[in-house]
């Protein structure tokens, strides 16, 4: 593909449809909604075969990925950060019982807050998880980390 210029959430879109993502699950919420649209333009332009659900809440969202992980598929959950709140309880049972397939979590962070009700820093989650953290600052960044996040979930079943 040729060079393009991306938003940070088209990146990350962009970088799991080319990282072999086959099923990305979301639930609504600015700033991470453009992700799964992000990733239905990519799929189809492709030509790639990538699950996309709009999930009933963030759980839902994090557990379909959850499950298809486990199943062995590379799979991706996006989600604004206090929705990270409404999928805990699965993130840190699924932070001790592990993965098969790459299995990232996409919590979009809002500091500021620009376009959430509240300001939180879902890398403090992480770290109480004991899971791995990558933090981009540009959008060649995130498409980068996405497949990185990838591998690195596989290598260590996290």
């Amino acid at each position: 593909m040729s060079a393009q210029l991306l938003l940070g959430n088209d990146a990350i879109a962009l970088g799991m449809v080319q990282s072999g993502c086959r099923v990305a699950t979301a639930y609504p919420g600015t700033p991470s909604s453009e992700i799964l649209a992000g990733v239905v333009k990519f799929k189809k332009q492709l030509k790639c075969d990538v699950y996309t659900e709009w999930s009933a809440s963030e759980k839902v969202a994090f557990e379909v990925a959850l499950a298809a992980s486990w199943s062995g598929l590379r799979a991706a959950t996006a989600m604004k950060q206090v929705g990270l709140n409404v999928a805990a309880d699965s993130m840190f049972s699924a932070a001790y019982t592990g993965v098969v397939g790459g299995f990232v979590i996409i919590p979009c962070d809002d500091p500021g807050p620009m376009s959430s009700q509240t300001e939180q820093d879902s890398r403090l989650m992480a770290l109480t998880a004991k899971i791995p953290v990558l933090d981009p600052s540009t959008p060649a960044e995130a498409f980068a980390m996405t497949g990185a996040a990838f591998e690195l979930s596989e290598r260590h079943r996290l």
